[in-house]
């Protein structure tokens, strides 16, 4: 009869899965769909892209970004409207505790949200793309929020998205092996086929030093 499977791959599945950052939780509107990274602000959307182009030229980031220095934030337009109404786009110190996790209501009650902003572009038209330069000094977590106010009807729509600066966690690829790892050994432990491996193992070793 097959034992269970050993403790530590019980705990390390878990631990896997519970760590695994969800991808269309864990950062807030900004979400990954065909290679692009999409921000929705109420009905709106745009293509968000971060550039570090002093250090890292022409290589864009979704969210998190691997240093500091000079940033450029980008929002391309797949809205008409989006370049219409003003655009405010704020970065916060994220002090939610809810790291990558934290979303608009977290954002809301924050006392004075002033006291927390790193910088902050005010509302203003950009006909054609969003763009904002920022010299970026800080590693840490952040929060970015965009907000669009419907200059006839006066409805306000927010995005916020947390990302962080000088990243160096484990990327979300390197879930998928792990998981998948875990699940591998998980099913030969199941079904046996390690305790059969241990023994040959073992009878070889066996048969090898009768031999010498």
């Amino acid at each position: 009869m097959i034992g269970r499977p050993p403790l530590f791959l019980i705990s390390l599945f878990v631990f896997a899965l519970s760590s695994f950052p969800d991808a269309s939780f864990a950062h807030g509107s900004v979400t990954p769909e065909d290679d692009l990274c999409i921000i929705r602000i109420g009905y709106y959307r745009a293509h968000f892209k971060i550039y570090l182009p002093r250090t890292r030229e022409h290589k864009d980031f979704c969210e998190d970004i691997p240093g500091t220095g000079e940033v450029v934030f980008v929002m391309e337009y797949e809205h008409s409207g989006l370049g219409e109404v003003p655009i405010d786009f704020r970065v916060i110190r994220n002090v939610t505790g809810k790291g990558t996790f934290a979303i608009l209501e977290d954002v809301e009650k924050i006392g004075n949200i002033d006291d927390v902003t790193l910088f902050h572009h005010r509302a203003a038209v950009q006909p054609d793309v969003f763009t904002y330069l920022q010299q970026f000094d800080e590693q840490g977590e952040f929060v970015g929020i965009v907000t669009v106010r419907q200059p006839d009807t006066g409805q306000v729509y927010t995005a916020v998205f947390p990302f962080e600066v000088g990243y160096t966690g484990i990327p979300t690829w390197a879930w998928f092996i792990i998981v998948a790892i875990v699940l591998q050994i998980n099913f030969l432990w199941m079904n046996g086929s390690l305790g059969r491996w241990r023994k040959f193992r073992s009878d070889s070793l066996v048969d090898g030093s009768t031999h010498a």
